[in-house]
């Protein structure tokens, strides 16, 4: 945060209201990257719902995902395009041990060559299990949202605008993904992510 103040007049205006910023980690591996796509587009609390059932029905391994009919993963509230993305990234043989030695856009490339996993859903991969700090979902509407009510935007900046916009946050970019998730919080009354 003190990074962010000293490059940003509205970052030095902000963080002091903003208080202690959640870590929001969570162990990697597939069970992560599920949850992430868990996630897309949909709700915190229909995610953390879903997310819930499919732990609840030991769904959360790949070796279960593979095994499981996808009526099964669909009982507990998956779309027919999320089970079967989880089908995929399960069958992949993805080597989580190894993403964490790779750079930032090597784990990235890795993801998003899987079945529906996009950059949004590598990005927040890449923050929230392996601990980036510079990693930054810009096209996360919440921090799109955060972003236009915190520099009193007229409109929600696209992803393109917001990367651009944060250049000058790198290398702590994750932090301020966090502040402006907590911005959006406090300014809307509900979270932005998990």
């Amino acid at each position: 945060m003190a990074h962010l103040a000293t490059v940003c007049p509205v970052w030095a205006r902000v963080a002091p209201d903003l208080g202690p910023l959640p870590l929001l980690r969570r162990a990697d591996g597939f069970a992560a990257l599920a949850e992430a796509v868990v996630g897309q587009l949909i709700s915190i609390s229909a995610a953390a719902a879903i997310t819930a059932r499919l732990t609840e029905a030991g769904l959360m391994t790949p070796e279960a995902i593979l095994a499981a009919p996808e009526d099964a993963l669909r009982a507990t509230g998956l779309s027919r395009p999320k089970a079967g993305y989880l089908k995929a990234i399960a069958a992949a043989g993805v080597d989580w041990d190894g993403l964490r030695a790779l750079p930032d856009d090597q784990v990235i490339a890795t993801l998003t060559a899987l079945p529906g996993i996009g950059a949004w859903t590598a990005e927040i991969y890449l923050k929230m299990a392996l601990g980036r700090a510079d990693a930054f979902a810009a096209g996360d509407l919440a921090l799109q949202e955060g972003a236009r009510l915190m520099y009193g935007l007229d409109a929600r900046p696209t992803a393109s605008a917001l990367r651009r916009m944060a250049e000058p946050w790198r290398p702590w970019r994750a932090v301020a993904a966090r502040g402006l998730w907590a911005y959006y919080l406090r300014a809307k009354g509900r979270e932005g992510l998990s």
